[in-house]
């Protein structure tokens, strides 16, 4: 099982494959080349590829016409890879073992018992919530791997339209047309104030009451914040923010020491020197659901999950 948190990726120069490329002019006769290279007789390559040998020998023709070298010195049927020959064999094998190990790997992450699911999630669910699922899945499917992939929720949907996760669990719930959202829940929110604040003294408040305090939240871009800025404006306040930052916990203990206040889901364990307020007016609470790539096909093992964390709703934080 791999986790990871979201960081910026450099993609490599790739060159571009198109109809007239080097790879989509050679491709198709590498492997042709290879059993020829590794036979030194077209005869006994053809039989062991299952083609006629004057295709093979035509193929061949074309492949050093394409290239403008010899490969082959030829006496009969019987062949020996010239220097320029060698070079390119070594290279054409590197490039078909890593076809191959290629193959074997989506072959592998696609087993329906010991495929990869990966699986993206907000670092508030992290501490608790996604372990205790995937210990649930794992109870009926011990052998599947998980890559996991931590980061804020805009962050994540992209990730999920690029390829890199199959799943990912967010809130708020993106509105998206590529997208499949669905609902598993909600999470209460809470007003947290250090424990020596006046308002500690209090089990509930309303947030406008909290209008004058200085607030304590995660940076613009991340779920939590737009839910913020969301019900400070529906209890009619614009938030004076005195901090921003990154990860939850760490918002909760800018607030235990004593520089501010913060609306955050509550803690998975209880944390010395804050105090955690019920929010009773707005109604303080987030939305979480499941998301996927809209007509992307399921791997076995990322349908059982899948199917899993459907199964949860209502009780996905309990």
């Amino acid at each position: 099982m791999r986790v990871t948190s979201d960081t910026s990726r450099s993609a490599e120069s790739v060159p571009a494959i198109t109809h007239d490329s080097w790879a989509a002019r050679l491709t198709p006769r590498l492997a042709q080349f290879v059993a020829v290279a590794r036979h030194e007789h077209v005869t006994r390559a053809a039989g062991g590829l299952g083609v006629p040998q004057s295709t093979l020998s035509r193929a061949m023709a074309r492949l050093e016409e394409d290239l403008g070298v010899d490969l082959f010195s030829r006496r009969g049927r019987t062949v020996s890879l010239t220097p320029a020959g060698r070079t390119f064999l070594t290279s054409v094998e590197r490039a078909l073992g890593a076809v191959e190990q290629a193959a074997e790997a989506v072959r592998a992450d696609a087993d329906p018992a010991t495929g990869k699911v990966a699986f993206g999630f907000l670092h508030t669910f992290g501490f608790e919530t996604v372990p205790g699922l995937i210990r649930s899945f794992r109870a009926d499917h011990p052998r599947v791997r998980f890559s996991l992939i931590q980061t804020y929720s805009e962050a994540m949907v992209e990730r999920l339209r690029a390829g890199d996760l199959d799943l990912c669990l967010t809130s708020p719930i993106p509105e998206a047309p590529d997208l499949v959202v669905r609902r598993l829940g909600e999470q209460r929110l809470r007003l947290t104030v250090p424990e020596d604040h006046p308002l500690a003294r209090r089990r509930r408040i309303r947030l406008a009451e909290a209008a004058e305090e200085p607030f304590i939240t995660l940076e613009p871009g991340y779920g939590m914040r737009r839910i913020f800025d969301a019900l400070c404006a529906e209890a009619g306040f614009r938030p004076r923010i005195a901090f921003e930052g990154e990860e939850a916990e760490t918002l909760r203990g800018l607030v235990a020491a004593g520089l501010g206040v913060a609306l955050l889901p509550p803690p998975t364990v209880a944390r010395p020197g804050v105090r955690e307020l019920t929010v009773t007016e707005p109604r303080a609470v987030r939305e979480i659901g499941v998301a996927w790539v809209e007509g992307r096909p399921d791997t076995p093992p990322v349908a059982a999950f899948k199917k899993f964390l459907l199964s949860r709703r209502g009780r996905l934080l309990a």
